[in-house]
């Protein structure tokens, strides 16, 4: 499975971005994908998951309200649409794509895209 995240820049606080994650491969394998992020310093953390079915969605407390993850299963795409955008939301995000665990449960990144958020 290969993924490949678009959509980073630098925006100024209160304005919005949205991310893309395109997934090609095999993709049948993956049960749940998600969004990831690392700051400088800090440890990569999770930020949005959405499962491939029942679309059932997760989100950290931090981003509750200005994050929306989605996706549109016809052209593999996962999307991450963030409002509101604060200076702590300056990261590198990661797209991640989670391995059924009965197929052996691997975990696949993408190469990240730089999100600032500064004034």
């Amino acid at each position: 499975v290969q993924l490949v995240e678009s959509g980073g820049g630098l925006v100024q606080p209160g304005d919005s971005l949205r991310l893309s994650c395109v997934a090609s491969g095999s993709t049948l394998s993956i049960n749940a994908m998600g969004w990831y992020r690392q700051a400088p310093g800090k440890q990569r953390e999770l930020v949005a998951a959405i499962a491939m079915i029942g679309q059932k969605t997760f989100y950290a407390d931090s981003v509750k309200g200005r994050f929306s993850i989605s996706r549109d299963a016809a052209k593999n795409t996962m999307f991450l649409q963030m409002n509101s955008l604060k200076a702590e939301d300056t990261a590198v995000y990661y797209c991640n794509g989670k391995e059924s665990p009965t197929l052996g449960g691997r975990d696949y990144w993408g190469q990240g895209t730089q999100v600032t958020v500064s004034s």
